[in-house]
């Protein structure tokens, strides 16, 4: 079953719980909450998704996914358990070795939370199979992080492909969530590939029907 992770980056201001209970309503599986530094990517939304997902917390009870887009990732960890989300993943590029990965896995284990590890298009994909047996997800990025309405990468359809058959062959259980560019165009060869949860924001928020288009991207 493909489950929809709806990123609230580009919520209009002034309607965020509209949006929220919206959303709720049409039934997405998870609100994607993208966190960023202004250094590990270009834009900067720490602040702001630290104090929505708060408000999030306090109105609804759909799980968070909490996307750290950041270089301080244990500082990031920290921050957002507060909100009790329901999986927190970090950028493998953003450690700065084998170490540091497996210290931010068990930082985030310890605190009951579920852990998920993403990499940018330029990473190969083999460079987190090693940590694959101690996390709950793989994020693969179709798009550059930072910004949001790009349009995917189509060279990451075959990376998530073997990610998937990496899984399947080594009997893991871990989902494999992909983030950008997904829409109702793009969809189909995403799932096809392998991944299992589908981030979309612009393709969701600018809809006049959230639920239409999130049964569609199920589908």
């Amino acid at each position: 079953m493909v489950e929809i992770s709806t990123s609230i980056l580009n919520m209009i201001k002034g309607k965020e719980s509209e949006t929220i209970f919206g959303l709720e309503k049409a039934k997405t599986d998870y609100f994607h909450i993208d966190v960023m530094d202004g250094e590990f990517v270009e834009k900067s939304t720490y602040e702001y998704m630290l104090e929505t997902s708060s408000y999030i917390k306090r109105i609804s009870n759909l799980p968070m996914d909490v996307h750290l887009m950041i270089s301080d990732v244990k500082k990031g960890i920290e921050d957002f358990l507060s909100v009790e989300p329901n999986i927190i993943t970090f950028h493998l590029e953003a450690c700065k070795d084998e170490k540091e990965v497996f210290e931010c896995i068990n930082l985030i284990k310890e605190n009951n939370c579920k852990v998920g590890i993403s990499v940018k298009p330029n990473t190969p994909i083999e460079e987190v199979y090693k940590f694959l047996p101690y996390v709950h997800m793989c994020l693969v990025m179709t798009v550059e992080p930072g910004k949001g309405g790009q349009t995917l990468l189509l060279d990451m359809i075959d990376k998530i492909k073997k990610l998937k058959e990496y899984v399947e062959d080594n009997k893991l259980e871990i989902d494999i969530e992909a983030d950008g560019g997904i829409n109702l165009t793009t969809c189909k060869v995403v799932k096809e590939a392998g991944a299992n949860i589908l981030v979309s924001g612009t393709a969701i928020l600018m809809a006049k029907d959230y639920k239409e288009i999130i049964d569609d991207l199920k589908a």
